[in-house]
């Protein structure tokens, strides 16, 4: 392998979804597509594929594109079924293409995040979006599991568990260091702006809090780095053992 891969490659879009969304960059679809060019192209050998460990990650684009184009409520359900069918021809994909590990998130719980939470003064989770993001983790959980069983060459199919390790966080944040676990870092100065904002003479709309540290959340969608480390500690005591050859 050559030296500049050993540390793994990124197929990922910022924005983009299993399905396209209104980022107009390659869905995941796509995505896989690339990362099987390469191994046409013989950058990847079959041993380097099987030593491997390869990161399918979701975040909610998906629903939150589903609903501005004016997905129904009562919709959902159906779709939610509908993309986790997607997620998981996309497994199968990934395992046929010779990657014996195959890691994929569930969804955070979207309910609890910033952008969700501001009406409320970033005070309480909203129970219904939260509702469907389990369901969402159930069906996924259902679908690794069928394939963990009917694996025949060693495949490992993992679940990081980030519904649960978010939660945990924001039930108990003061064991984590985290003081302003409801409330983002960094905002706009007004609802029209977000952060990282500017007006037209080039004069910051957002401000930043004094200790991002002690942030969970960064912005509207994302943890802080001082977040996403409390995260992964969760995940490397519940799950990160698993994928270890």
């Amino acid at each position: 392998m050559p030296q500049y891969l050993k540390y793994g490659v990124n197929f990922a879009y910022g924005g983009t979804g299993v399905f396209d969304t209104s980022f107009s960059y390659p869905n995941m679809t796509i995505q896989i597509d690339f990362f099987n060019q390469l191994i046409q192209e013989n950058v990847f050998t079959p041993s380097d594929l099987s030593n491997s460990v390869a990161l399918v990650s979701v975040a909610g684009n998906d629903y939150g594109f589903y609903l501005s184009t004016n997905g129904s409520d009562q919709g959902l359900p159906s779709f939610i079924a509908t993309l986790v069918n997607q997620i998981t021809t996309n497994l199968i994909r990934l395992q046929k293409l010779g990657v014996k590990k195959i890691v994929v998130d569930d969804l955070e719980p979207l309910g609890c995040l910033p952008v969700t939470t501001a009406p409320t003064s970033f005070q309480r989770c909203n129970s219904t979006s939260n509702d469907l993001v389990i369901l969402h983790n159930k069906l996924l959980n259902q679908s690794v599991t069928k394939l963990n069983q009917q694996s025949k060459d060693h495949t490992t199919f993992v679940i990081l568990d980030l519904y649960d390790s978010f939660m945990s966080v924001l039930n108990d944040p003061s064991t984590n260091k985290i003081k302003d676990q409801p409330k983002p870092c960094c905002v706009g100065v007004s609802s029209k702006y977000f952060c990282g904002s500017v007006d037209e003479n080039n004069v910051k709309k957002y401000t930043v809090c004094e200790n991002p540290k002690s942030a969970f959340f960064w912005d509207l969608f994302h943890p802080t780095q001082a977040g996403w480390n409390v995260v992964y500690n969760k995940l490397h005591k519940e799950a990160l053992h698993q994928l270890q050859y």
